[in-house]
This record gives structure tokens, C-alpha cells and sequence, in this order.
């Protein structure tokens, strides 16, 4: 059950982001520029987008798991640590120049262009890197825990 119900999600997901026109670098782009020729659709998709998510948080975090019974672990939403600050910046930078995340990336991707490819390769390059770097740290932090 729980590949059909990611299968869907993803499957809505995509469509909306192909009727909301979000796979349109420009259209992003524009929504990033306040101080020129501004376009607020993307906020107008993202305010959906929240409308849509905000019962869904509120049932998993009243019931501690999804709709198809996955144990749902929320991270604390008060503590700022430096990942999640150079994560948050990264992302927004490379949004910010490319106008596409990953999500619409995979869609423009099928088009066949090569920016979204090298886009998306830059992209699992970066979860590589990140994931060398977390397993040369792991070995570490578990001898820090076995001493104390």
C-alpha cells in the first residue's frame, strides 16, 4: 500500500505542478523578483499548497502517523543548527538561480533539455557529498557517545 499512496502523491504532485505552470523557470524567477516585474502566482500555488498540507500535519501530529499508518517523526521546529542553516541557504541559492527545485526538475528533465539534467545531477552529486561526509562524521560521534 504505502508505494501506491507515494505513487498518487507524487502522481498529484507533478500534475499540479504542471497546470500551476511551476515548471516554468521564468515564472519562478519572476515570483523572486520583488523589486522588478514581480509575479505572485507562486505564492498563490504555495498558499494552496499549505491549505492542502495543514490538515494533514494536524491529523499525523494528533495521531503520531500518516493516513497509511507510517510512525511519523516530526524534527523540532524551534532549534536552528548550522545544517539546517547552510541546507536552507544552499537550496535557496541554487532555487534562486536556476528557478527550478528538484521536484519540477524531474518534470522539466523529461523534456530531454540538459540544463534540467545537469541540474539534477548536481543535485544526487550534492546528496553524495553529503552522505560521505555524515558517514565520515558517524564513526566519531559514536566513540564521543562510548566514552561518556
Amino acid at each position: 500500500m504505502g508505494p501506491l499512496i507515494a505513487f498518487t502523491a507524487g502522481l498529484v504532485f507533478g500534475i499540479g505542478l504542471l497546470i500551476s505552470g511551476m515548471t516554468d523557470p521564468a515564472r519562478v524567477l519572476a515570483f523572486l523578483d520583488v523589486a522588478g516585474a514581480w509575479n505572485p502566482a507562486l505564492a498563490l500555488v504555495m498558499g494552496g499548497a499549505v491549505a492542502v498540507t495543514l490538515p494533514a500535519f494536524a491529523y499525523a501530529r494528533r495521531h503520531g502517523h500518516t493516513l497509511g499508518g507510517a510512525v511519523l517523526t516530526l524534527p523540532d521546529r524551534k532549534t536552528l543548527t548550522p545544517q539546517l542553516l547552510i541546507g536552507s541557504a544552499l537550496f535557496g541559492i541554487g532555487w534562486g538561480l536556476s528557478g527550478v527545485c528538484p521536484g519540477p526538475a524531474i518534470l522539466i528533465a523529461l523534456s530531454g533539455q540538459w540544463q534540467p539534467l545537469l541540474f539534477l545531477a548536481s543535485v544526487a552529486a550534492g546528496i553524495g557529498l553529503h552522505r560521505v561526509l555524515l558517514a565520515s562524521r558517524e564513526p566519531a560521534a559514536k566513540a564521543t557517545a562510548d566514552c561518556s
